[in-house]
């Protein structure tokens, strides 16, 4: 007879946490763009949208649901510092605050609203593995929360940028004052690609937009 030990929980969380697995937990932009993620009709209306509700500083992440016509239904923003970028850690974020400001859509077969997340950082558009973590993160949450997987945006100091698109604008950036809602005077910049290439963190914040 032989005797075996279950691996503890702890051991597994560390195991877990490793730079290979890390690496399995992020998407490049050339997967997100095979993967079919829908194009934001008006990628403008939303960024600005989301960023007059929130107004989120570096190090912050907005996440919303999107109905039919691309109204916000509901959306949430919050901080999330780590150490290491972790697709698995930036899910379990992302689901658990979707859960706090919308039901689950998993009783249908096919989803009918969009998730959108639009992360507030350091640096410039380029593409960074904590990106990379972050469009993992969605596209798994979206699926465990009965969300159609939508587009990832970064708000930088230079503008934003949809990742795997190309589409992008100055305005508003990650320095920018939140506008009020319907203001259209942002709106007058036409989406264009950007060219390739701060502040303290808000406590955590969240909002149901109906």
């Amino acid at each position: 007879m032989t005797f075996g030990f279950a691996p503890s929980a702890a051991t597994s969380i560390s195991a877990s946490a490793t730079p290979a697995n890390r690496l399995s937990r992020m998407l490049e932009p050339a997967e997100w763009a095979e993967a079919g993620i829908p194009l934001l009709r008006s990628p403008r209306e939303v960024v600005t949208g989301l960023h007059s509700r929130h107004g989120p500083a570096p190090a912050t992440a907005v996440v919303a649901v999107l109905d039919h016509e691309e109204r916000v239904t509901a959306s949430a923003s919050f901080t999330h510092r780590t150490s290491a970028a972790d697709g698995w850690e930036f899910r379990n974020a992302l689901l658990a605050h979707l859960r706090q400001v919308i039901p689950h859509d998993l009783r249908l077969r096919t989803p009918v609203r969009t998730a959108v997340l639009l992360y507030c950082r350091e640096g410039d558009e380029r593409w960074t593995e904590e990106d990379g973590a972050w469009m993992w993160g969605l596209r798994d949450a979206c699926t465990l929360h009965g969300l159609r997987c939508g587009a990832y945006i970064t708000l930088t100091r230079n503008g934003w940028r949809v990742l795997g698109e190309g589409r992008g604008g100055r305005r508003p950036d990650s320095l920018s004052p939140p506008a009020a809602l319907g203001d259209t005077s942002l709106g007058q910049e036409p989406a264009a690609p950007l060219r390739t290439g701060g502040g303290a963190a808000h406590a955590l914040r969240r909002t149901a937009a109906r």
